[in-house]
């Protein structure tokens, strides 16, 4: 029978006990997911090997097979028999029996060999030193691990034993303890799953499109649209949810800063046999993700939670080679319409995304006098007719902060040109400890809104781009939808943000002043 969520959560968190003491909870997922991986490969491998010796009348056949395979190069290619070859010794039985003596070293020669004979898990599975040890003493003693890989061999990670996307989302509840405990910059990799999996259902993809993360962190919001994909065009088959033969998957690219993270994103890849491109780099300095002529690739939808309130100096911006901010130079204090800039410039002549910001990248600037950068861009966006939605999150979603976020949808083709919807879903959540979610229904709700494109007391409303502009190009949804609340107290994280803007265009002006007196030379 196979293993529910909420056993595999238990037994996840059971795994983080087992290696509590010595290790902190942020490390916790360091230690433990390459290890669930490799069980995962190892089981995976011995069922693959057991059907082979079922077709083949008998195990040493299946083993010469596969051995056969292994030499001429077939499986680490990705044609043979099994996805993946797993040394005896990376084995689970054989990792099992080890014992506690030399531990460490056992498992960190483990995971070395499956990354040798699989190039594709080359930097992913084999990034963790079991063995390490920090002034003087393993980081990880071998009796904390002997009392891991107890606690790992409780269950079977087979293909009959588990859903792909239950064992993925009984990693996703390892990286939220992970962002429970890291507390800021947990954010940086961790989106909500029910936020991801609404974007998923705004962006609703389609057989053989090509999805794009430029902040992919753990590849969550990739992970949502193939796992939506498969929900609305999959079928049943040997019980799991597969795509039919006529329909193409979808194509996935992500970018990665951290390699850590980047790990962990092509981990999920390989866990929800999904065949994802994951690079590992800047993408703000050097995107990955280029045409043969070395131009930008562009894509059929985007899906982002890029770090909201990024600092990144002008320069990148000004002298950046492939032409992306021809909207606008965003302050050095936000990135957030650098960020946006990228993603359109990514984006297909069809194309649509879905991108997680703070709240103040669709309102800031708007009613202040002279000229603002960010309001300057947002205003160019709705005159390029861009902007077809913003929905305005609850607070206390997001790991790294408690305040709300939005949603800004993007669509180089509109279904209704010169209008925007706006979304206040900030009343639709429900109360969590340590953090309120999104519930089924709530996801509905704002879903249904959005693809029936309606204006609904409360909650939403529809405006033009005149409109838009009478306002300032303010596009915050409280602005439009009433929801009856006393008057919005400013986050700190808000104003933090607007005095940075406030000392960026003094010094501008500073500048700008010292520069006349000095050719009037009443300065020298």
């Amino acid at each position: 029978m196979p293993v529910d969520i909420n056993t595999l959560e238990t037994w996840l968190w059971e795994a983080a006990c087992a290696i509590r003491g010595p290790v902190d909870a942020p490390k916790f997922k360091d230690y433990i997911l390459p290890l669930v991986f490799l069980k995962r490969l190892s089981d995976v491998f011995e069922d693959e090997l057991e059907r082979l010796a079922e077709e083949y009348g008998d195990r040493e056949t299946a083993e010469q097979i596969i051995e056969d395979e292994r030499a001429g190069g077939t499986i680490s290619r990705g044609r043979g028999s099994v996805r993946f070859y797993i040394p005896e010794n990376a084995r689970w039985p054989r990792i099992r029996a080890h014992g506690r003596a030399g531990l460490g070293q056992f498992l960190t020669d483990a995971v070395r060999a499956v990354a040798r004979e699989n190039p594709r898990l080359q930097g992913v599975i084999d990034l963790v030193d079991f063995n390490a040890t920090a002034a003087g003493q393993r980081i990880v003693p071998d009796e904390y691990l002997a009392r891991l890989v107890d606690v790992l061999s409780h269950h079977r990670l087979g293909l009959q034993d588990v859903e792909p996307d239950i064992l993925g989302r009984a990693y996703e509840y390892l990286l939220r303890k992970f962002a429970e405990g890291q507390g800021q910059s947990a954010g940086e990799f961790y989106t909500p799953r029910e936020v991801a999996v609404l974007m998923a259902r705004i962006l609703e993809p389609e057989p053989g499109m090509t999805v794009y993360d430029p902040a992919c962190g753990s590849g969550g919001l990739l992970i949502k649209c193939h796992l939506r994909l498969l929900e609305t065009h999959g079928e049943q088959q040997n019980g799991h949810r597969c795509l039919p033969p006529e329909h193409a998957p979808l194509q996935l690219y992500g970018q990665e800063i951290n390699p850590a993270t980047f790990a962990m994103a092509r981990m999920n890849a390989v866990i929800h046999d999904m065949e994802a491109d994951i690079r590992l780099g800047d993408t703000m300095r050097n995107p990955a993700f280029k045409d043969a002529s070395g131009r930008l690739m562009r894509f059929d939808l985007v899906v982002a939670n890029p770090m909201w309130n990024q600092i990144f100096p002008t320069e990148v911006y000004e002298n950046d080679p492939y032409e992306r901010f021809a909207f606008g130079t965003p302050p050095a204090s936000t990135a957030d319409w650098g960020w946006l800039q990228h993603m359109l410039a990514s984006l297909s002549d069809t194309g649509r995304m879905a991108v997680v910001l703070d709240t103040g990248a669709v309102s800031r600037g708007s009613g202040t006098q002279g000229s603002n950068r960010e309001r300057d861009i947002r205003k160019a966006f709705v005159e390029a007719d861009l902007i077809e939605a913003v929905v305005l999150l609850p607070e206390n979603l997001f790991y790294n902060t408690t305040a709300p976020g939005i949603i800004l949808v993007v669509n180089r083709r509109k279904r209704h040109p010169g209008e925007i919807l706006l979304i206040n879903a900030s009343k639709l959540f429900a109360k969590g400890r340590p953090k309120n979610y999104l519930a089924e229904e709530h996801i509905e709700t704002i879903a249904r809104l959005y693809h029936e494109w309606k204006a609904e007391e409360g909650l939403s409303a529809i405006i033009t781009n005149d409109e838009a502009a009478r306002n300032d190009y303010n596009l915050s949804p409280s602005r439009y939808v009433a929801s009856n609340d006393q008057e919005e107290v400013l986050p700190l994280e808000e104003a933090v943000v607007l005095l940075r803007e406030a000392e960026e265009e003094r010094a501008d002006a500073d500048r700008k002043l010292n520069e006349a007196l000095h050719i009037l030379g009443m300065v020298e």
